[in-house]
């Protein structure tokens, strides 16, 4: 089975880790690359590591039968979009901006857009037409407390983590310079991060809003942001309060993503060389007293975006999740 793709937005960071990961997906096969400003000239002058893989040119308009679409385009614009260009009714999309992760604006033609996360929705994701791809932050973040929700165990959580340039998107702005980057890092968004809104909502729907809140009214999670100064990966700690002891906090851990082939629980220390270049989560979990902290890793563009993006295609069309994603890290 070929599935007969096109990107809107594939200049940018997550269009460009899509194409890598298409081009030698077995079950894709990649019909338009769309990108209004890029439009005419070939891939590899906008992604020079592409050049000799492919000889596919940027569009400005999709091709006609796709099976699938994703859009790579910017917050707000993925509604938009869809609006001045109608896909076929049987045309599948997965959406990689905010446009429609929260119930409130999910709602999209006859039906609702499914929130993509598969360690949370994998059933929903299965038989959906409509997929809303996780933020990055939100998935480093909602995988370290899945299990304590299932478990109803989650009361005030605060948490902190650093992200990456690529986080900012390929648009140039003053804190993603280079000479601003370099041995530096920022915290930025403290408290206001976009993401608690999607962070909440999944952990409501596993924990009940009598914890939460909703929209974070209750308990809720007090994060703080931080800009740090390399290209890839998200580290975070989370820290809350349990009397339960570290064995069965671990084995909340372990149940939970025992058929989740990316997400994995560490007996040692994590560090985001494991992780940058894959598909995978990493949680390392310590404990001192009643403390809980919690440390998460992933790769912002891929298990954070464009990897988590394909993995939720392969359940969409019935491949096997890891189809594609078999992603060496990049260790040394």
């Amino acid at each position: 089975m070929k599935i007969k793709i096109g990107i809107v937005g594939a200049a940018g960071y997550t269009g460009g880790e899509l194409v890598r990961l298409l081009l030698h997906h077995p079950n894709a096969s990649l019909q338009a690359l769309v990108s209004r400003s890029q439009a005419g000239k070939n891939i590899a002058a906008v992604h020079p590591d592409l050049l000799g893989e492919t000889d596919l040119v940027f569009t400005d308009a999709l091709a006609a039968e796709l099976d699938l679409v994703f859009l790579c385009v910017g917050h707000g614009e993925a509604r938009q979009w869809l609006t001045q260009n109608p896909l076929d009714p049987h045309t599948k999309i997965i959406d990689l901006s905010q446009d429609f992760r929260l119930l409130a604006n999910a709602q999209w033609g006859t039906q609702p857009f499914v929130y993509g996360l598969p360690e949370l929705n994998r059933l929903a994701i299965q038989s959906a037409t409509q997929i809303a791809n996780p933020g990055c932050f939100a998935t480093a973040l909602q995988l370290a407390l899945l299990p304590l929700a299932q478990a109803g165990i989650l009361g005030e959580v605060y948490a902190t983590g650093i992200t990456g340039s690529t986080g900012a998107g390929q648009s140039l702005s003053a804190s993603s310079h280079f000479s601003w980057r370099n041995n530096n890092i920022e915290a930025y968004k403290t408290l206001t991060h976009q993401h608690l809104h999607e962070i909440t909502q999944s952990v409501n729907q596993l924990q009940g809003e009598a914890a939460w809140g909703v929209n974070g009214t209750g308990a809720g999670l007090r994060f703080v942001p931080w800009r740090g100064d390399f290209a890839r990966g998200i580290y975070a700690s989370l820290q809350l309060e349990s009397g339960l002891p570290l064995s069965a906090i671990k084995e909340l851990f372990q149940d939970f993503y025992a058929d989740h082939p990316f997400t994995h629980l560490s007996d040692t220390m994590i560090h985001l060389k494991q992780v940058v270049n894959t598909n995978k989560c990493l949680l390392h979990i310590e404990k001192q007293g009643d403390t809980v902290v919690v440390h998460s890793a992933i790769d912002n563009l891929l298990k954070g975006a464009s990897g988590q993006a394909v993995q939720n295609m392969n359940l969409v069309f019935g491949l096997p999740e890891t189809t594609g994603l078999q992603l060496k890290a990049n260790y040394f």
